[in-house]
């Protein structure tokens, strides 16, 4: 193993570190603090292990694992875009794919190129692991809001029809976790805090 490729993938780790820095939009449970990327992204790989079981179509656990531990990581150039946020999603893809060029681009090449593909996959949304992840990634904000008075939710003065939509991938990739789903936010809607038009 050379010396240039430990230096390259060491690099690459402690600029990962950066993730902890992103602070996201939702808090934690308990209300003390936001949280930030790398809580998000390790709390997506707890959730996927737990809920694989509820999953409409056999997949690579693995993979799909892997590709939420890296999915954010382009977020440590481009930060992380609320959800909500129009203009924001509108910068969205280039700010990221700008990003991903540069940090994946740390490694050497043959992981690059495979932490790369992974992200890639995860935002296409295409195949069963990136379908699966993709569904961890609207599942886990949305039990932090509902388990925190509404948390995000709260200050945004969303739509009923927002939030499903955000929520759509669990209903594919999860189907008997979906009535739940809309329960919750049926539960949020009756309370005043989700509008319904």
């Amino acid at each position: 193993m050379s010396h240039d490729r430990i230096a390259q993938q060491f690099a690459f780790l402690v600029e990962a570190d950066k993730l902890k820095t992103i602070i996201r939009r939702t808090s934690l449970i308990d209300l003390s603090r936001q949280e930030n990327s790398a809580e998000h992204s390790w709390h997506l790989v707890l959730a996927a292990m737990l809920m694989r079981e509820h999953t409409a179509v056999e997949f690579d656990l693995l993979h799909a694992l892997e590709m939420l531990t890296i999915h954010d990581l382009v977020e440590i150039d481009a930060g992380d875009t609320f959800a909500y946020d129009a203009s924001g999603q509108a910068t969205k893809a280039q700010r990221e794919l700008d990003a991903a060029e540069r940090i994946f681009g740390l490694l050497p090449s043959d992981q690059a190129a495979y932490l790369r593909a992974l992200w890639e996959e995860f935002e296409a949304r295409e195949t069963p692991e990136s379908r699966f992840a993709n569904a961890m990634d609207r599942l886990q904000p949305l039990l932090q809001n509902a388990r925190s008075d509404g948390g995000s939710w709260r200050t945004h003065d969303l739509t009923r029809d927002q939030v499903l939509d955000r929520m759509a991938p669990i209903e594919s990739a999860l189907p008997t976790v979906w009535p739940i789903v809309v329960e919750i936010i049926d539960a949020f809607c009756a309370s005043g805090l989700i509008r319904v038009p």
